[in-house]
């Protein structure tokens, strides 16, 4: 009899439990399988998004470089004109210092002028210092001529009882009666240096109205001239070259004469005449019509006083200053100018109580700082740009110096860009 083995109770399904975790294992890898398909396929859609970056990001390169040819054209083209404007500028600086070199030839010969001008005025004033010494110390001899006269007098009349007094007083006359002697023959060399200063400053008026204009006038007739009659061959700088030329020699004229103006205010003689005052100044006016009707001037007049003074040089102050006034104008507006005469005794002038003609002449033009007005009378002070308000800077001063001729007194007061106000006080009598 055979023997039965035992058989485990599941024995019978082993082979389909085998086969399930078979299937199981099978669908986890496909599920790795179509995670893996899916992600390469994400990646594919970056990389098809990254190309699509990479092309637009080298066509902006292509057009970065175009457009850097371009700039680089245009670089190129600057810097030719860079170098054009350089020897342009190069061209301007060697005209310039042609320029500086001739105003300072200019200027060197003006101050030698300046110098012999100032060396001719400390004589004249020397001259009239010993003058007026000489004439102090006559009057002073004079004086005591006069009491030794009557010391005289009283002698010859105590002749008779006193001898000794007599001849005391004899002796003293003798002694004043030469001391004036002496005073008198040095009134006469004070008189006579004072002659010769005057011929002097004469002489140097008459080098500077005929010596040295003349020259000058031949210079601005042959400038005219060559320009006139070769004008053709001229070059553009040589034509500038002589109207510069011409200015400068038209201000050094204007220059020579307003310095002759100067001089002659001292040296002519001093007629003074009572005057009406407006009457100067309307003839200032008419003189003055061209001007104040090309820059459509208002001139105001108002008050009227007489007063004695040297009418030609009192209608030379009123035209200098009226002249200021419309050189010195705005371009905004037109001048307004307004000229007052009134008599006063005016209180700042102590040494005399007597009537004064206040003149005031006060303009709406450009005017002034305040801290110049000490300065305006000055010789050749010019406040302004020459470029701008041509002028000489001895006008004011010629003004000065006729105020001084008639005991006057003037003062200046003005303010930028609102005018400037001229006050002149001339005794009436």
């Amino acid at each position: 009899m055979s023997e039965k083995k035992d058989i485990p109770p599941d024995a019978t399904t082993l082979p389909e439990r085998t086969k399930a975790n078979h299937n199981d294992e099978l669908l986890l890898v496909n599920k790795r399988l179509a995670q893996q398909i899916k992600n390469r396929n994400k990646r594919a859609a970056e990389l098809i998004i990254a190309n699509a970056e990479l092309a637009y990001q080298n066509e902006e390169k292509e057009k970065r470089a175009a457009e850097l040819v371009i700039a680089n054209t245009e670089l190129a083209y600057q810097n030719e004109e860079k170098e054009k404007r350089a020897a342009e500028l190069v061209i301007a600086n060697n005209e310039l210092l042609f320029q500086n070199k001739e105003k300072e030839k200019r200027a060197a010969e003006l101050v030698i002028a300046n110098t012999e001008l100032a060396y001719q005025n400390k004589e004249k004033e020397d001259r009239a210092a010993e003058l007026v010494i000489a004439n102090e110390e006559l009057t002073s001899l004079n004086i005591e001529k006069e009491k030794r006269a009557a010391e005289l007098v009283i002698a010859n009349k105590e002749l008779a009882y006193q001898n000794k007094e007599k001849e005391k007083l004899a002796a003293e006359l003798l002694i004043a009666n030469a001391e004036l002697v002496f005073q008198n023959n040095e009134k006469e060399k004070r008189a006579a240096e004072l002659i010769l200063a005057n011929n002097e400053l004469e002489a140097f008026t008459y080098i500077s109205s005929h010596h040295l204009q003349e020259p000058l006038r031949k210079i601005q007739v042959f400038s005219n001239r060559i320009v006139t009659d070769e004008s053709q061959n001229l070059t553009e700088k040589g034509r500038f070259y002589f109207d510069r030329m011409k200015v400068s020699a038209s201000h050094m004229q204007a220059l020579i004469n307003d310095l002759l103006t100067y001089s002659r205010t001292s040296v002519t003689e001093k007629k003074f005449e009572n005057t009406n005052l407006n009457d100067i100044i309307n003839t200032v006016i008419k003189d003055l019509e061209e001007e104040i009707t090309a820059k459509k001037a208002i001139i105001e007049i108002s008050g009227n006083c007489r007063a004695y003074i040297i009418p030609t040089q009192f209608h030379q102050l009123i035209c200098n200053l009226v002249s200021n006034s419309l050189k010195f104008s705005t371009e905004d507006k037109a001048p307004h100018i307004r000229i007052e005469s009134l008599y006063t005794k005016p209180k700042a002038i102590k040494k005399s109580s007597s009537d004064y003609c206040h003149i005031t002449i006060s303009d709406n033009g450009i005017g002034f700082e305040p801290q110049f007005e000490s300065r305006v009378f000055e010789m050749f002070q010019q406040l302004n740009s020459k470029s701008d308000y041509k002028g000489t800077g001895i006008g004011l001063a010629i003004v000065k110096k006729i105020v001084e001729n008639h005991n006057g007194v003037i003062t200046a007061t003005g303010k930028l860009h609102h005018g400037a106000k001229f006050d002149i006080y001339i005794p009436t009598a």
